[in-house]
């Protein structure tokens, strides 16, 4: 069996900016509330963390706040993904001397890949680090889908352990788990899906939602596992409203915007991506207090 990061709840933790770069202040936070809530890891620069429009010295400096701060109390995970391999090498090897506990690695996107393409950048990656490795696949954002059959090929590879699976098709979920399992994990990247990916031998999710709503998510992923299921559909069944506020528009802008409606300074989101509509604003927060939020 590969080495498994975490079990349960991680959470892809959001970003605050101010006008002088990342709050850190906020950010601190933002990681105790998490790991007093019972969070399993929190994975840090990602897609909800903007890691697209931080710089260099950002990432750095964030990845390392994180470690100093968590102390080995949950895993760090980092997000160095990118559409140039020499580059997520490079950036894998910066978080691995920083300290993190693994790396999370989003497929190429824009210039996107064949899937002999997708099996050469992760073997290269993975040859360049001795930190256990994450698929990332999410089709919509990057527009290029890891196949069952390119899943079991670098399963091959020890240090990629896991994948994220956030394709929304659970036929998939299912083919990978037939054809890898125990060598390559699996972990939902879709809050809507949790339940159904655990079904299937998935060790948790790596989620958007436990940003404001962590206790609910890590205790419904425990209750999954000791049996009590029962109430972790329910739990599943009671988030879907707000799930939907929370990616009415493109995350991370709602979830952002639940920050700061619980009191948090989180700023607004970097360009391209704008403050959240008023419309989507008024859904979300009628979702998060009928979710007990606020």
């Amino acid at each position: 069996m590969k080495k498994i990061i975490f079990k349960g709840c991680g959470t892809a933790i959001c970003t605050p900016f101010d006008e002088s770069g990342v709050n850190f202040d906020e950010f601190k936070k933002l990681i105790e509330f998490q790991i007093s809530e019972g969070v399993n890891a929190l994975i840090v620069c990602g897609t909800t963390g903007e890691s697209s429009t931080m710089t260099q010295k950002e990432k750095e400096d964030t990845l390392r706040f994180a470690v100093e701060t968590v102390k080995g109390r949950v895993s760090v995970i980092a997000g160095t993904g990118g559409n140039n391999t020499a580059n997520v090498i490079e950036m894998s090897k910066i978080a691995e001397n920083i300290g993190v506990d693994a790396l999370l690695i989003v497929t190429p996107y824009y210039n996107k890949t064949t899937q002999a393409g997708l099996i050469a950048h992760y073997t290269a990656v993975a040859k360049e680090t001795t930190l256990p490795i994450i698929l990332y696949n999410v089709p919509s954002r990057t527009g290029v889908n890891i196949l069952p059959e390119t899943c079991l090929e670098l399963s091959k590879i020890e240090n990629i352990v896991a994948i994220k699976e956030a394709s929304g098709n659970l036929s998939q979920v299912a083919k990978i788990a037939s054809l890898c399992k125990d060598n390559l994990h699996i972990y939902s990247g879709n809050d809507d899906q949790v339940l159904p990916v655990l079904s299937l031998g998935g060790l948790g999710v790596i989620s958007v939602l436990s940003n404001i709503a962590p206790k609910k998510f890590s205790t419904m992923t425990s209750n999954f596992f000791s049996g009590n299921i029962n109430d972790a559909i329910k739990t599943q069944l009671e988030s879907i409203n707000l799930i939907d506020a929370l990616f009415c528009e493109v995350n991370p802008i709602p979830v952002k915007a639940a920050l700061n409606m619980m009191g948090y300074n989180f700023g607004t989101p970097r360009l391209p991506l704008v403050e959240m509509s008023i419309s989507g604003k008024e859904k979300l927060l009628k979702e998060m207090k009928n979710y007990g939020l606020l």
